[in-house]
């Protein structure tokens, strides 16, 4: 009977461990992860002194401001003597202290990142962007946030360092889920010159990874679909997002748009939403709009449906079997993502720095659009049972609700796809000048 228990138990433990995985894991960008990397770069007589650096090792979903927030439980009575690139957001009961009195003495110290333009002597390298980070994908440079602290209290040699536990990040809401510390080889440095490497004198990562199912329960965008050759739009399926009182939210021409301070943002980030029947946020159209000979053309139109956000750095991710053959974007950046090397059927798009990387929230100004010209694989390509239209679609990592696949504009029977070569415009034009010379 105890080893029937015994092995239930264990497999109860092992099924939730695959389920918390699965929830967290992105099959088109599966090693997307937030590692936190603390390097001990001094010894100091009490303690020691940190670099701290995150890299955003995600793809396509990057942190927008208000930015990133870090917490962490100290082992023992570790204090923050100081800090340079970011700080705490509350001190804690310094009142034990004499003379110098640390930065910060909370047992759970809650850090955030320092604004732009500081004074030279509270900066290092990659740090006062305001949390802000850019993807892996869209930005590498940018995707790279630091500080370095002085911690005080703890070890002063390798052995008797106790590691940070309990890891959260926020970017700036939920989703995330950090693992515990673990040491790993000491990172190397090379010196200015690139003659001379030193290293750190002792190393831990946090990896932390998203789960879009920690946010909500409900979906952040949808996607409407149309074509040029049926006149249907099917339209974002009714409450994509869930379904909202409609006292939450603004029909496009009420009077309240007119208040002052309407489009400002709260700090729990609380949308603010035009009265919609999907209740999205975001709506992502694809428009299948030209057929020729050996291509065919899309139009992309992202629409903000939020007064109260603008979106910086926005990316948007389509899978569709013939992103393997792009010819031309139009007004976006576009990239390949090829997790799988066997597979090419993924591309990131993003709004062209001081162009159109800016979203702006709902209103005239709120979308952004592209058009995209594919080459045709004549082995593959079709317009029938819905090819056409993408397989899924990510805006700012997030994937969105597409509609039934039985509600997509379908392809007449009857239809003649008309393809545009300019044998077929010549051949149009001559038959006109010969029926027109019969009545002259």
């Amino acid at each position: 009977m105890n080893q029937n228990i015994l092995k239930f138990t264990l497999w109860a433990i092992l099924l939730s461990m695959i389920i918390s995985n699965a929830d967290s894991y992105d099959p088109l960008d599966p090693f997307g992860n937030v590692t936190i990397k603390w390097d001990v770069i001094s010894w100091t007589a009490d303690g020691y002194v940190a670099l701290v650096t995150m890299f955003n090792f995600q793809m396509y979903r990057h942190f927008m401001s208000p930015g990133w927030t870090m917490t962490w439980g100290w082992a023992k009575k570790e204090v923050i003597w100081s800090m340079v690139g970011a700080q705490t957001t509350e001190q804690g009961d310094c009142s034990k202290f004499k003379g110098n009195v640390p930065h910060c003495c909370k047992r759970v110290p809650t850090v955030v990142d320092l604004l732009p333009g500081v004074p030279y002597n509270q900066q290092i390298a990659n740090c006062c962007k305001g949390g802000v980070m850019a993807s892996w994908g869209q930005d590498p440079a940018s995707a790279v946030s630091a500080f370095q602290v002085s911690v005080g209290l703890s070890g002063t040699t390798n052995k008797t360092v106790k590691l940070p536990t309990n890891f959260t990040l926020l970017g700036p809401g939920p989703g995330y889920t950090c693992g515990p510390a673990k040491i790993v080889p000491s990172t190397v440095y090379l010196t200015p010159d690139r003659r001379r490497k030193t290293q750190a004198l002792m190393t831990w990562n946090v990896t932390c990874t998203y789960s879009q199912l920690l946010v909500s329960r409900h979906p952040s965008c949808c996607v409407s679909l149309s074509s040029f050759y049926n006149e249907t739009i099917t339209p974002c399926s009714k409450c994509s997002c869930g379904c909202r009182n409609k006292k939450d939210c603004i029909k496009p021409d009420s009077n309240k748009l007119k208040m002052l301070g309407i489009n400002t943002p709260k700090k729990d980030n609380t949308p603010l939403l035009q009265c919609t029947h999907h209740m999205c946020p975001i709506r992502v159209h694809w428009h299948v709009k030209v057929n020729y000979k050996d291509y065919w053309r899309v139009k992309i139109a992202i629409t903000n449906f939020n007064y109260r956000m603008n979106f910086t750095q926005w990316t948007l991710v389509a899978q569709h079997p013939n992103l393997n053959n792009v010819t031309q974007v139009f007004s976006f950046d576009y990239k390949p993502i090829v997790p799988y090397q066997s597979i090419n059927d993924t591309a990131m798009f993003y709004g062209m720095k001081f162009y159109n990387d800016l979203l702006m929230e709902a209103g005239e100004s709120g979308n952004v659009q592209t058009e995209i010209l594919l080459k045709k694989d004549k082995d593959e390509f079709t317009f029938k049972q819905g090819w056409a239209f993408p397989r899924k679609i990510y805006f700012n990592g997030d994937e969105c609700m597409l509609p039934p696949p039985d509600a997509y504009p379908i392809l007449p029977n009857s239809a003649y796809i008309k393809i545009l070569t300019p044998f077929s415009r010549f051949a149009a034009f001559l038959l006109l000048i010969i029926a027109a010379s019969q009545f002259l």
